[in-house]
């Protein structure tokens, strides 16, 4: 990392922020939360925001981490895959779905994934998340066809994790916040 890692010795922190990165965490600090300590504003917000879009949001676990992996293939956050890539296989994608992915990133980012391990709706949210991360713009060919899976609520919250990681992947690629030993 081009920091050096936060302790409470270098930058104090209230414990109450710290408690609460813990316990979204299951006890253990990971190197992001260890980047982000070095504000407090920045770590408080992060925290709570993050937990809401990482947990609360009722629209689909795997194509949620779906578009993640996308966004963290395409920015070059191998820490953000390194950690999304096992929720995308603890909420039913498989390897070889992650692998289509990968070989989609390398040869076509713009285009339409053909692969037959992934279905009509994750093929869509991987070409959503492609445009949203390459382009910023999305084609009304890709976002009229979201319309036809998911209602308002699911695409806003499809759009906010593919937008959130955006901001995390560039976050971690800026400060080269490597995964965890």
């Amino acid at each position: 990392m081009r920091l050096p890692e936060w302790t409470p010795e270098r930058k104090p922190q209230p414990q109450d922020l710290v408690d609460a990165i813990l316990a979204r965490r299951g006890g253990t600090l990971i190197n992001l939360d260890k980047a982000l300590l070095w504000s407090e504003p920045l770590a408080r917000g992060w925290n709570t925001y993050l937990k809401a879009v990482r947990s609360e949001l009722p629209t689909s676990l795997k194509l949620r981490e779906l578009g993640i992996c996308t966004v963290a293939l395409l920015t070059g956050a191998k820490y953000e895959y390194h950690h999304h890539a096992p929720d995308f296989l603890g909420a039913g994608g498989t390897q070889a779905q992650l692998d289509a992915l990968n070989a989609f990133v390398k040869t076509d980012p713009r285009g339409i994934p053909r692969d037959p391990s992934l279905n009509e709706l994750e093929t869509l949210v991987i070409r959503y998340a492609a445009q949203m991360t390459l382009d910023v713009k999305v084609t009304d060919e890709v976002f009229d066809a979201l319309r036809q899976h998911f209602n308002e609520t699911q695409i806003v919250e499809l759009t906010s994790a593919i937008a959130t990681y955006n901001m995390v992947a560039r976050f971690l690629v800026a400060l080269q916040v490597t995964p965890e030993s």
